[in-house]
């Protein structure tokens, strides 16, 4: 991490006029619920139908939600980005892409093991459509740049959608088409368009590491400014129809 760190004093000016930046690191190992205090002794009958209710919206919720999984850059940087979409429940870094199974991130770093540094979202489609998370993947990076974003430059940097179904191949694939067929970009795009076969979330410090490390130099010089861009971008994009 200290190389990385020290390209953002050296890179910062041109990594803020990129869109896309961003250091590698997730939340280790698979994340799991934790068990629900039993209820106390004595608690009313109306109590107990409430805490059943409750449970039952959550499962509810649960059973509908869809996953899409994104890499552009750091996930540190990515994370963040995605965490503050309405619709979004979980974020979770990781690395996805490449061959080695169970990578580290000392691992993914040598550029040996294929894999990207990602992000796997759970959402509500309900709430918030694959189209829209697309539209946050392209705003939130350089697509054009070719394994980098600003400071980070490696394979596992590389702009990478891996779709889980083919309902998702097509809306990436069309709005990866009308994005070069209205020349927005001035380069070609890059983005790597492939199946996702394995995710391997990353170490625990990589997790949520904006929302704990809001005061580092990397969060405040790069993070901070490209959620207070996305925010501006959403506040005045038109509401989906």
């Amino acid at each position: 991490m200290t190389s990385r760190f020290a390209a953002v004093t050296l890179g910062i000016v041109v990594a803020l006029g990129l869109a896309g930046i961003a250091p590698a690191q997730q939340k280790g190992g698979s994340t799991q619920a934790q068990p629900e205090e039993n209820a106390t002794q004595g608690a009313t009958k109306a109590d107990a139908t409430r805490g059943k209710s409750t449970r039952a919206k959550a499962g509810a919720t649960e059973s509908r939600l869809e996953t899409a999984t994104f890499g552009g850059g750091c996930f540190w940087c990515l994370e963040a980005v995605f965490e503050m979409v309405p619709g979004v429940k979980s974020v979770v870094s990781g690395y996805a892409g490449g061959t080695v199974p169970n990578p580290s991130y000392q691992m993914v770093c040598t550029g040996l093991t294929g894999h990207a540094e990602v992000v796997q979202i759970a959402y509500d489609p309900e709430v918030v459509s694959y189209d829209q998370l697309l539209k946050v993947f392209w705003e939130s990076h350089d697509p054009t740049t070719l394994n980098s974003q600003g400071p980070d430059v490696g394979t596992q940097y590389r702009s990478i959608i891996l779709y889980h179904n083919e309902a998702q191949r097509q809306a990436a694939r069309k709005s990866w088409q009308a994005l070069t067929a209205a020349r927005v970009y001035p380069s070609p795009i890059v983005t790597e368009l492939v199946p996702l076969k394995w995710f391997y979330p990353a170490e625990r410090y990589h997790q949520d590491y904006y929302r704990e490390h809001p005061n580092e130099q990397y969060c405040r010089m790069l993070i901070a400014p490209k959620l207070r861009m996305m925010k501006i971008k959403a506040e005045s994009s038109p509401p989906p129809r």
